[in-house]
């Protein structure tokens, strides 16, 4: 029997809600191109061309009153979004067609979708941002996210900030530096080049040496394919966040995407092996300087929060944990003024309701 044509168009529109991760850019584009084709009629949704850059901005637009950012992925992975095996125009069609019929109705069930998930993530961030030295456990924490499928997809995002959080509190409180010096015999050509050396290495003939503190830097954006690099530090590591299972060429896509000499990997314990063999396999084992576990973070965390340096180390780390959620995650507490305006709420249509 034939499907209706509402119904996989809203089973394509599900699937790109399902693997959005909490932020739901994608989402939210074709919320945005909705809207844009119901209220000003402008855009014929067939034609491909007339929406596909437009639609960014328009997605862009929201998003910063929602998120309080906008999407910085790839160009290509963006236009991911209107592939057939996403959202092509075909399918967008009967989706305006049914959001023109109902209202809006469309529209709303996308948003009511955020709303649900941003539900479950304050569940699962309000133990973190209540927790205290004696009773916060960073795997409930972790699973936290593990356990809703809702959260799932920015698991990655809580690693990172999980990770960052601990480094940057580790190394901030053993005061560590990071010194460049230059040798005698190298003396005259630094000379020579006394401009260059002030303005990029902090170095002159009379300051030979150069110490800075050292620190960790969240470089803020992971691509779709967790490809990217994730944190760096000044002193020569760069730091991969792995929640995913690692394949060959996701591997070498990870060391060759990454200049550093030198890779820290933090992954599930069960990867471990697996993403050391693999590495060696393909001959990136030398770019490996260590790979950290969740086992490895949760004894650090236990340390930290209740060992016999938590008077100086676990108020800090909660404190960074907690402005790293506040900034990576939106506020879930009322819904922004632009989206009020349009009155979701009063649009009903028994196709697009969300189940409770």
């Amino acid at each position: 029997m034939k499907k209706e044509p509402r119904i996989i168009a809203k089973a394509a529109l599900d699937e790109i809600i399902k693997k959005s991760r909490v932020h739901l850019y994608k989402p939210i584009q074709i919320a945005e191109i909705l809207y844009r084709h119901r209220t000003i009629g402008d855009i014929d949704l067939s034609k491909l061309e007339e929406y596909r850059t437009k639609s960014k901005r328009w997605r862009d637009a929201i998003s910063l009153p929602l998120l309080g950012r906008i999407c910085t992925s790839s160009a290509k992975y963006q236009d991911n979004l209107f592939e057939e095996n996403a959202i092509p125009p075909k399918i967008l069609v009967i989706l305006g067609s049914e959001n023109v019929k109902t209202k809006g109705a469309v529209e709303a069930y996308i948003y009511s979708r955020f709303a649900n998930k941003h539900t479950q993530l304050a569940a699962a961030l309000e133990y973190c941002q209540n927790a205290n030295p004696q009773n916060f456990d960073v795997k409930t924490f972790i699973d936290s996210f593990w356990n809703e499928p809702g959260l799932r997809r920015s698991i990655d995002k809580v690693y990172e900030i999980i990770v960052y959080s601990l480094f940057t509190t580790l190394v901030e409180a053993m005061h560590l530096q990071v010194k460049i010096s230059i040798t005698d015999d190298a003396l005259p050509l630094l000379k020579e080049f006394e401009d260059f050396s002030k303005k990029v290495m902090c170095l002159d003939a009379t300051n030979v040496i150069f110490a800075q503190n050292a620190n960790v830097y969240r470089v803020g954006v992971t691509n779709a394919a967790d490809r990217g690099l994730d944190m760096y530090s000044n002193w020569g590591p760069a730091i991969q966040i792995k929640h995913l299972t690692l394949d060959e060429e996701l591997a070498k896509s990870i060391a060759e995407g990454v200049t550093s000499d030198k890779i820290i990997i933090v992954c599930k314990d069960a990867d471990k092996r697996v993403i050391e063999s693999i590495l060696l396999q393909i001959g990136w084992g030398y770019k490996i300087q260590s790979v950290v576990t969740e086992s490895d973070l949760v004894v650090w965390y236990d340390k930290a929060l209740r060992g016999e340096y938590a008077s100086q180390l676990s108020e800090s780390l909660l404190k960074t944990l907690v402005e790293e959620i506040s900034n990576e995650f939106p506020s879930v507490n009322e819904v922004p003024q632009v989206l009020a305006e349009r009155h979701y709420e009063t649009i009903s249509d028994e196709f697009w309701k969300i189940e409770a």
